[in-house]
């Protein structure tokens, strides 16, 4: 097989959740524990920093991954999900997984994925585990696709694990409240290893500590332990919560040597180091045109906030979301002054443009359907004039059409 028909083949696979949603989560480890047997327990081969929230832990894992190539190491970076190619998931030191490491692994591994029914998901996380142990890297910063406790990444026991931020997103699947979601991303906390909240939520602090006590683990809250502030590369008000998370890590980290400017740099050159795409991402200027993955109401709410504080004269709104989004909590969250272009993601859980438009008309956001997030982003560009300001936004896959 050819890369291209590789990944066909494992798109076409068990439901991704990518694409179908909450049908394509099984809710077991049994087909990943299963996968790394047959491979020899690649995830015990490497070290690990293993990472959960529901927001931040993408640009999180990129900073460790900055910090830890800035101290000379090499690095690997397993995240989802991708927004142009497939290798954006599996990297080493910025450098995707190679094609050809990709269909061998496929074709040598296909009749197990065959007979145990592999979903996409399992397959991907056992392909970089083993490419994290061939290549033998120093450490792996590993993030959770969904939840953590029965998350596919979850048979790692790694030296810190990390947990960012807790929202209501994926309540179909998660639990619908935040100390239920909480308690699933807990699910990463390991028997006595220290474990960093990035951010004290009043409401779940508790579910954290008595799992860590429970598993004896060491809890740090970052945001009452580190004092600094960290100078960030990443664009976006909210990267500040996650700079100490990651700090907090860093210090938790054991035999590794890493140093103040090592983090200093690390957080200056997270894009250049790691290769990150679609956070608070800077498209063009003349008019400004910024892309954001922010896609449930507390991640949205911080960037429209910043979107807010920029200076133009008209703001344009390209917007798509998923079918399962609750719009009643998201869309109140928009401005009511900005021309907006309803578009559908191409995947099959994009939702209707039309249905869009109609819910987003209950909160007084007016704007027009296209038939393709391309044809609503051409037509943003123009009708911008060079002072007006675009955001393009509501789903990792709206922005994926884009950047």
């Amino acid at each position: 097989m050819t890369y291209a028909q590789t990944l066909d083949w494992m798109f076409a696979q068990l439901p991704m959740y990518q694409q179908k949603g909450k049908v394509a989560f099984n809710g077991k480890l049994d087909n990943i524990k299963a996968l790394s047997a047959h491979l020899d327990h690649p995830e015990k081969k490497f070290k690990s920093i293993h990472v959960a929230g529901t927001n931040g832990k993408g640009s999180s894992s990129h900073m460790l991954a900055s910090i830890l190539q800035e101290a000379g190491y090499t690095v690997g970076l397993y995240t989802s999900p991708h927004l142009k190619d497939f290798g954006e998931r599996i990297k080493i030191n910025g450098e995707t997984i190679s094609k050809q490491f990709v269909v061998d692994f496929i074709t040598e591994n296909k009749p197990f994925f065959e007979n145990r029914q592999l979903s996409f998901f399992e397959m991907s996380v056992g392909m970089a585990f083993q490419y994290f142990a061939q290549k033998q890297v120093d450490i792996a910063i590993v993030e959770v696709g969904l939840g953590g406790r029965l998350d596919s990444t979850n048979i790692i026991v790694p030296e810190v694990s990390l947990i960012t931020n807790i929202g209501m997103d994926h309540a179909d699947i998660l639990g619908d409240t935040l100390p239920k979601i909480a308690r699933e991303k807990a699910g990463i906390i390991k028997e006595k290893v220290p474990v960093v909240i990035s951010e004290y939520q009043q409401e779940i602090a508790d579910v954290f500590k008595s799992i860590a006590l429970e598993r004896k683990a060491r809890i740090i809250f970052a945001d009452q332990e580190i004092r600094e502030a960290y100078g960030v590369s990443l664009l976006g008000n909210y990267q500040s919560k996650n700079a100490k998370g990651v700090v907090a890590v860093i210090r938790e980290l054991m035999g590794f040597e890493v140093t103040e400017e090592h983090i200093q740099k690390g957080l200056a050159h997270v894009v250049e180091n790691t290769g990150l795409l679609g956070r608070w991402q800077v498209l063009r200027e003349n008019p400004m045109v910024v892309c954001d993955t922010a896609h449930n109401r507390e991640g949205l709410s911080v960037v429209l906030d910043q979107v807010a504080e920029q200076g133009y004269d008209i703001l344009h709104i390209v917007l798509g979301f998923v079918i399962e989004k609750n719009l009643d909590a998201l869309l109140p969250l928009f401005p009511e002054n900005a021309r907006y272009y309803f578009a559908r993601p191409k995947i099959p859980r994009g939702l209707d443009a039309s249905v869009l438009k109609t819910q987003a008309s209950r909160f007084g956001l007016q704007g027009k359907v296209y038939d393709s997030v391309p044809e609503a982003f051409k037509n943003a560009l123009q009708r911008a004039s060079n002072t007006d300001f675009v955001f393009v936004g509501g789903s990792t896959f709206t922005v994926a059409e884009v950047v």
